[in-house]
């Protein structure tokens, strides 16, 4: 396909294959600025022709991926690799992020000199999504089924305690009361209370085939994730007119996972950037404070703020949605709370119809574990 590219670019052949081509085609000059865009380019980058041509690609680049993506091309004009692909992130002109499978060749002339490079860009944003939906969905399964087992745990240990004392005192009294002997009565009850022994006996036996994994718990610097947060909604925060202020302590530490840090984040900054107020200039504020054991991080709003007395009890259900917005789901909240709970933390909100809202994540403090393990240190 490349060489079909070159061959038509020397042959002034391209007008065709660009106007028809289903996924986006660009030819890029070695110092990578765009030279040709096809239209379906333009269509995914959703820029026009014009506005793409002044661009070189890492402007667009996700800075995450523009490290990958440089160091394949130095490989490329080297000679130790004929051509790449990778999965990458474009910054779309809406300020939203695209997820691209990016295929990457160098056109040589007849002297074996670079003269430049052909791209092809295929959107697989969706296909992106669906997958990390799936992978979130499993890991909410998955902490569910670990917190239910951690309590039938606890049941079990309870019911075999007090399954054994019923045992002990039914004891006691045949011995103190001679009657209780030939009592059917009795003999029922000891058999019922028999039958509870058995049913905790297996109930402790499934329970043993499962424990929970704090191996992936690490403390994590909240004010460096929020940094991170901001900077992957910064192109849509901008579109939308949003200023959003990181007054975090950069001395927090939580107990957390990364991916489960940088999704509640994430999730809660993309919200209020989409719920904001259209006659007023949108102001999001960031903000964490120390509560006993926990780290308490705020996301505060002025957007368009729900009715909690009429949605509270459903405001992190699954599949609810309470803005005509198009892209709502209501996937996010139900998400977000499952990944806060399964970090041993908890989440709350306030918020006033017209006013805004303010999430409040209760994260585990961090601090006071490093510490104790440096006092554990010899000296």
């Amino acid at each position: 396909m490349e060489k079909i590219i070159a061959d038509a670019l020397d042959a002034n052949l391209l007008p065709d294959i660009f106007n028809h081509a289903y996924h986006g085609i660009a030819i890029v000059g070695l110092d990578g600025k765009w030279l040709l865009v096809s239209k379906s380019l333009c269509d995914i980058l959703g820029y026009s022709e014009s506005e793409l041509l002044k661009r070189s690609f890492d402007e667009i680049t996700h800075k995450e991926d523009l490290k990958i993506d440089l160091r394949k091309l130095k490989k490329l004009l080297k000679g130790e690799i004929e051509s790449y692909k990778m999965e990458k992130r474009y910054f779309k002109k809406n300020g939203n992020l695209v997820w691209a499978q990016l295929s990457v060749s160098l056109v040589k002339n007849k002297d074996n000199k670079p003269k430049y490079f052909i791209s092809q860009v295929q959107d697989i944003t969706e296909r992106k999504q669906e997958e990390d939906e799936k992978e979130i969905i499993a890991n909410v399964v998955k902490e569910q089924n670990e917190r239910l087992l951690n309590f039938s745990r606890i049941i079990t240990h309870n019911l075999r305690t007090h399954a054994g004392n019923l045992m002990t005192l039914l004891g006691f009294v045949e011995d103190e009361i001679e009657e209780t002997k030939t009592n059917d009565s009795f003999e029922f009850l000891r058999q019922a209370v028999s039958n509870l022994q058995e049913t905790v006996t297996h109930l402790t036996e499934i329970a043993k085939f499962s424990k929970y994994d704090t191996a992936e718990l690490k403390a994590l610097n909240l004010h460096d994730f929020a940094v991170n947060a901001i900077y992957n909604v910064s192109a849509l925060a901008k579109n939308s007119n949003c200023i959003i202020e990181n007054n975090i302590e950069d001395s927090l530490l939580v107990t957390g996972i990364e991916a489960y840090l940088d999704s509640i984040i994430l999730n809660l900054l993309t919200n209020a950037i989409k719920y904001k107020a259209d006659d007023r200039d949108c102001i999001i504020v960031l903000s964490a404070k120390l509560e006993g054991d926990f780290i308490v991080l705020s996301v505060k709003d002025n957007g368009l703020g729900l009715d909690l007395e009429t949605h509270g009890n459903k405001l992190f259900s699954l599949y609810q949605t309470f803005h005509n917005n198009k892209d709502s789901r209501g996937v996010g909240l139900f998400i977000t709370k499952n990944q806060v709970e399964s970090l041993d933390g908890k989440i709350d909100v306030k918020s006033e119809v017209n006013k805004g809202s303010e999430f409040l994540v209760y994260l585990k403090n961090a601090q006071k574990k490093v510490l104790r393990n440096m006092k554990k240190k010899p000296t």
